[in-house]
């Protein structure tokens, strides 16, 4: 049994705004820390950002108007905590506490991934799916039902009938469709709007990835200031999750779909 969402889901659009964020403090700084929350709907987008650049709001609000279009922006940026800063100051160590997991995917979260993806190809619009054993509920904005109950005739489609959605409907916030992001990996640490020396972020990624490699499922702990982790530097779990981020080309793609 999984959930999807896709990228147009008000939630999965706070975490591309977020990712995107996270993309542009990395080209303005080599190891950037940066922290963000975004909360949008209904025509306004929240945003506070934890930073250790200073962006120029007129390139936030481009992000938003890219990704959603002409929304009001609040924006509050304010540096990182300095306490937190200096844990990073003399080498790059854990960002923080938290406890990891990792899990293979199983079949059936592949295939109703693979589903998500290819109706979304078709129709970018919001939307969300479940495969339960061999039940398949598919939800699709801006869709007439009759059109998609012809391409899958087995399907539960839009019971309340047909929708429209995004963020004139629903408001989105970061980090609220984990379950969608991580299926059974998911833990208390949220993956979107940070930076790569937060543990939420590499770990989670390292425990996944190795999880697939191992197929085997696999737990860290971890406190703040922590330089090994699973025997390994610190420092080595960041790059493999740098370029793991770097492969989905950026934090923002990352956000579009997550781990699975």
């Amino acid at each position: 049994m999984f959930e999807k969402v896709n990228p147009s889901h008000p939630d999965k659009v706070a975490d591309r705004i977020a990712g995107a964020i996270v993309d542009l403090a990395y080209t303005l700084e080599d190891n950037p820390k940066v922290a963000v929350e975004v909360l949008i709907g209904h025509g306004v987008c929240y945003i506070i950002a934890e930073t250790s650049v200073n962006f120029e709001r007129s390139a936030i609000n481009e992000i938003v108007r890219r990704i959603i279009g002409d929304v009001f922006v609040e924006y509050v940026e304010v540096p990182q905590d300095s306490i937190l800063a200096y844990n990073q100051g003399e080498r790059v160590r854990c960002g923080d506490n938290g406890i990891f997991k990792g899990v293979p995917v199983t079949e059936t979260q592949r295939e109703l991934s693979r589903i998500a993806r290819a109706i979304y190809a078709k129709y970018p619009y919001d939307g969300k799916y479940i495969l339960d054993a061999d039940r398949l509920i598919i939800c699709q904005s801006n869709v007439p039902t009759e059109e998609l109950q012809a391409e899958y005739p087995f399907a539960t489609i839009n019971p309340l009938g047909d929708w429209t959605g995004s963020i004139d409907v629903d408001s989105g916030a970061t980090n609220r469709k984990l379950g969608s992001d991580m299926a059974d990996s998911v833990t208390g640490g949220g993956l979107h709007g940070k930076d790569l020396s937060k543990a939420d972020v590499s770990v989670n990624i390292y425990a996944w990835l190795k999880a697939q490699e191992t197929g085997n499922i696999v737990e860290f702990s971890c406190a703040i200031g922590d330089e090994t982790i699973d025997g390994k530097d610190y420092s080595e779990i960041v790059e493999i999750a740098r370029e793991y981020i770097r492969s989905v080309g950026g934090f923002e793609k990352f956000a579009e779909w997550g781990l699975v």
